[in-house]
């Protein structure tokens, strides 16, 4: 591994410490692109429009369309994904609408292997048989061309709200809202299905108020929307830039003031986190798990429902069966990622550079959890890796599903796209992001599929990006080495494209100990001062000094909190 510095542009650093920035912050904000003040202010005046020139394109036309829906009373039904994205946004969908006057609102979630991803034709004459008359797509649709041409047909007009990538064709909706759609203005690219749902509900209530909805009665507030929308977009693991983090910020502000569904408190009390104290760590670690876990093995209802129900008890029974849920997710990955970490190791003998892109499937994988090894693969070769697993779907035997993971450099959907284009009919259906992306291979074919990303990654991956590279804020000054400056940088939002403080320098290793047979429980003496640490999944012994990336944490030993480093990596 090979550790690396971040540049500190010095004229920012000196700028953010003079309007008041505390010293280290003001660092660690300049060295992540951060240039003026004004910048860190996170007040939701600060938002980008949701319409206008710099607006989301089809956003004040998807308010005209539901204010019309509103106004005659019709029924209304949210389709939604199967990740904790796709969750968040049916609920902040769902609740929205509602406090928006709409009284017919109902939803409907895929079920992972017996539908897929997105809207299809079994999936809109469901929706149909509900009697709906308005079907709103969130977190999905804009691959659903066949989809959005079945739900028009049996005469349902078609909203699509949604994130991903578009193709060349766009489904034949009434109205499309997606950042990343053509032509569409809004710069925050990398905005989450919840956040654009949440920006169509803006633009909604800005409509009604124009028709006079609101002459008589309150204008509903859709801050109470926010931290739906911040656990949605952590989760997501989408890029935290400048917009995204103000509605992060928003959201874990409601939620340390005690501002939030049942659901989300019922969450944070199963996952034993407080959430006076909440962080975006929680989203991604302990709340969006649990939600996810629901998709993954279960059925992405009861995720729905734990953010959608007002009352406590409902909610606390629903976190419960999550957290229950999620617990077997655990122990389904581990004998997973045992298992595929062994076919992947098989790949190059002992002491050889693993092939540029790894491909892995074993009948017996679970299609719901493939997504997560292959994050946990890709971790540990550095390697864009694709787990497969056999489809379940009646109807699709022959087939298997993959969900892909990658390093920088390498653009997971492109790479699909280029594979299907030299190898037709390999892929039945892909689609996804630079980092993340899901396909499905007829089994007979998957030979050729592993070839042909095997090929790209080749053509596309020098050693440069094949050798794992950590960016950290270089050395702690020690006189930072305390639980309150924990405290001050845990209340900053950090995550994707905005990466949490990794600090580097070389320290002494005192001693060592596994702890838990999986990690490494270290004593270290840091600029002369002794501190605790901590390696997760580390087992190989350490040298006696070593140049170690770590993070900073505290925890709590006899009423009193400690520093303690989490190790990240070591130079090498």
């Amino acid at each position: 591994m090979k550790i690396r510095t971040r540049d500190v542009p010095p004229r920012a650093a000196w700028t953010l410490e003079q309007a008041g920035v505390h010293p280290l912050l003001a660092r660690l904000f300049a060295a992540r692109g951060v240039q003026a003040f004004d910048e860190l202010d996170d007040g939701l005046a600060k938002l980008l429009p949701p319409t206008g020139p710099q607006g989301l394109l089809g956003a004040d036309a998807a308010a005209r369309l539901l204010a019309d829906a509103i106004a005659r009373d019709a029924r209304i039904c949210i389709v939604a994904d199967y990740d904790c994205d796709g969750a968040t946004a049916c609920a902040v969908a769902v609740r929205g609408l509602r406090l928006l006057g709409a009284r017919q609102v109902d939803y409907l979630v895929p079920d992972r292997v017996v539908d897929g991803y997105g809207l299809t034709a079994p999936i809109a004459e469901r929706v149909h048989a509900r009697g709906a008359d308005l079907l709103v797509t969130v977190d999905n649709g804009i691959a659903s061309i066949e989809g959005v041409a079945h739900a028009r047909a049996l005469g349902l007009a078609v909203l699509v709200t949604d994130h991903h990538l578009p193709a060349p064709a766009l489904p034949e909706a009434e109205v499309i809202v997606n950042p990343n759609q053509p032509a569409c203005g809004f710069t925050s690219k990398c905005m989450a299905g919840v956040g654009v749902m949440f920006y169509v509900l803006l633009a909604l209530r800005a409509e009604l108020r124009a028709r006079g909805a609101f002459a008589d009665r309150p204008q509903p507030k859709l801050d109470a929307l926010l931290p739906l929308v911040a656990l949605g977009t952590v989760a997501d693991v989408v890029k935290l830039d400048a917009n995204n983090r103000r509605l992060v910020a928003q959201g874990l502000r409601r939620i340390r003031a005690g501002q939030m569904p049942a659901g989300v408190a019922a969450l944070f009390d199963a996952a034993g986190r407080k959430s006076s104290q909440a962080t975006g760590f929680d989203f991604g670690f302990a709340l969006g798990p649990r939600i996810n876990a629901a998709g993954r093995l279960a059925d992405m209802t009861l995720g729905i429902e734990c953010l959608l129900t007002d009352d406590a008890g409902r909610a606390n029974e629903l976190a419960r069966t999550l957290d229950a849920i999620n617990r077997e997710r655990r122990s389904i990955e581990t004998d997973m990622r045992e298992q595929a970490e062994l076919v992947a190791e098989s790949l190059f003998g002992e002491g050889e550079e693993p092939p540029p892109a790894i491909s892995v499937y074993d009948p017996a994988f679970h299609e719901g959890v493939v997504g997560i090894v292959a994050s946990r693969l890709k971790d540990r070769l550095h390697r864009p890796c694709f787990v497969f697993a056999a489809s379940r779907a009646p109807g699709h035997e022959g087939e298997i599903k993959g969900s892909g993971r990658s390093i920088p450099g390498f653009h997971l959907r492109d790479a699909l796209d280029l594979l299907a284009k030299r190898h037709p009919g390999v892929l039945l259906r892909f689609g996804g992001h630079a980092m993340a992306a899901g396909c499905t291979v007829a089994a007979e074919r998957w030979p050729e599929f592993e070839a042909g990303l095997r090929t790209i990654a080749r053509e596309w991956l020098d050693e440069a990006a094949l050798t794992r590279r950590l960016d950290t804020d270089g050395p702690l000054a020690p006189e930072y080495r305390r639980a309150e400056m924990v405290d001050t940088l845990h209340r900053e939002v950090w995550g994707q494209g905005f990466a949490a403080p990794t600090f580097s320098e070389e320290v002494e290793i005192v001693s060592q100990r596994l702890v838990g047979e999986r990690h490494l429980a270290l004593k270290l003496r840091h600029q002369g001062q002794p501190v605790d640490g901590i390696w997760f999944g580390r087992v190989e012994p350490l040298p006696n000094r070593a140049v170690l990336a770590f993070r900073l944490d505290a925890d709590e030993w006899q009423g009193q909190r400690r520093v303690r480093f989490l190790v990240e990596g070591m130079a090498g």
